[in-house]
C-alpha cells in the first residue's frame, strides 16, 4: 500500500483524432431478423451484433479509470490531455478548474470530487470536438506534443511537492490512429526524456500495433497492450493499467511483445534496418548524401585508389 505522503500521478493521452473515430461511427453493424433478436442474449457481449465502438464508449471506459485511481488514495494526481493531429488539449485539469470557479457538486451521493471531474472532462471534450476542424483525410496525430505537456506538468507538480513527499509518476497513452513517422525525432526525445525521470510510459492500442509506443513502453518500463476487444476496454484499462509499478510485480499481466526497434530515415521517413548515419547530429538516411540535411556537414568521400603500375627497371649493357 502507498503512504500518505506518497503522490501517485497519472496521465492520460487520449487520442482523439476525428476522421479515425469519424470512420469507427460510419461502421455499421449487423442486422438479424426480429425473429432472431432472443438469440442475442446467448451470445457473448463481444459478439453482440448490435455493439458500436464509439467516442463516447471510449470516454466512458477512461472516466471509470479515472475515478478508480483517484479514489484510490487522497494524494493522487491526475490529467487527462487529448491529443489531435493538430494540437493537443488539457481536458483535466482545464481552465475552469485552475481558475477556481465555483463547480456544481454531486447530488446523487457521489464523491464530489468524482462528480466535478466527470462533469469537467465531458464538458471539455466537448468544446473541442465543436472547434475541431477536418481538413483532409489525416489519421496520424502529433502525440510528440502531448507526451511533451504530460512531462512538463509531471515537472510541475513535482517542484510543488514538499521535501518529505515521494513521487510516482507514469503516462498512459490510449492510441487509436495511426503513427506519424514525421515526428520520430521530437518523439524518441521524450521517450529519453521520461525515462531519465524514471516516468513510466504505458499503451492501450485501440487499432494497429505502434512501433513508436513499442518502443517507449520497453525503454521507460512501462506495459504496452493491443487489447483484443474493444468492447472490454474498461476492464482492460483497471486491470491492467490501473496498478502502478510496484503493484504489478504481483500480478498475472499480459506477455511483453516483440518490439520493433527500426529507425525512421530522416529522408523519406520510413523505417529502415540498415542505413546511413550522420557522425555529427546522429541523423539517419536511407539512401547516402554528401551533406547531411539536419545539420549540413558535409562528408569527405575517399575516392577510389588507383592501380599503382610498377615501373620496369632499364637494363644497362656492360
Amino acid at each position: 500500500m502507498a503512504s500518505d505522503d506518497e503522490i501517485n500521478i497519472l496521465v492520460l493521452v487520449l487520442d482523439v483524432n476525428p476522421v479515425w473515430w469519424g470512420q469507427q461511427a460510419q461502421r455499421e453493424p449487423k442486422v438479424i431478423c426480429l425473429k432472431n433478436m432472443i438469440e442475442i442474449q446467448d451470445y457473448p457481449i463481444q459478439m453482440n451484433p448490435f455493439f458500436q465502438f464509439t467516442l463516447s464508449t471510449c470516454l466512458d471506459a477512461l472516466m471509470v479509470l479515472a475515478n478508480a485511481h483517484l479514489v484510490m488514495s487522497r494524494t493522487n494526481k491526475l490529467a487527462v490531455i487529448a491529443n489531435l493531429y493538430q494540437e493537443s488539449h488539457f481536458l483535466y485539469p482545464s481552465k475552469q478548474w485552475k481558475s477556481g470557479d465555483e463547480i456544481s457538486g454531486s447530488t446523487d451521493g457521489k464523491y464530489e470530487l468524482l462528480s466535478a471531474t466527470n462533469d469537467l472532462f465531458a464538458e471539455e471534450i466537448r468544446k473541442l470536438m465543436d472547434k475541431a476542424e477536418v481538413s483532409g483525410n489525416q489519421t496520424d496525430s502529433l502525440l510528440a506534443v502531448s507526451l511533451s505537456r504530460a512531462l512538463c506538468y509531471i515537472h510541475r507538480v513535482s517542484k510543488d511537492m514538499q521535501a518529505e513527499q515521494d513521487m510516482k509518476s507514469r503516462i498512459l497513452v490510449i492510441k487509436a490512429a495511426e503513427d506519424s513517422t514525421l515526428q520520430y525525432m521530437n518523439f524518441m526525445n521524450m521517450i529519453f526524456a521520461a525515462q531519465k525521470k524514471n516516468i513510466l510510459i504505458d499503451a492501450c492500442v485501440l487499432d494497429t500495433d505502434s512501433g513508436l509506443l513499442q518502443q517507449a513502453c520497453d525503454i521507460t518500463g512501462g506495459l504496452y497492450l493491443r487489447i483484443p476487444q474493444r468492447i472490454a476496454l474498461a476492464q482492460y484499462l483497471l486491470w491492467v493499467f490501473l496498478p502502478d509499478a510496484d503493484q504489478r510485480s504481483q500480478l498475472l499481466l499480459p506477455p511483453p511483445v516483440h518490439v520493433d526497434y527500426r529507425a525512421a530515415c530522416f529522408c523519406h521517413r520510413n523505417l529502415i534496418e540498415i542505413g546511413y548515419v550522420c557522425s555529427v547530429c546522429l541523423s539517419i538516411f536511407c539512401n547516402f548524401s554528401p551533406i547531411c540535411t539536419t545539420c549540413e556537414t558535409a562528408f569527405k568521400m575517399p575516392l577510389p585508389q588507383v592501380a599503382k603500375t610498377k615501373k620496369k627497371k632499364l637494363k644497362t649493357a656492360n
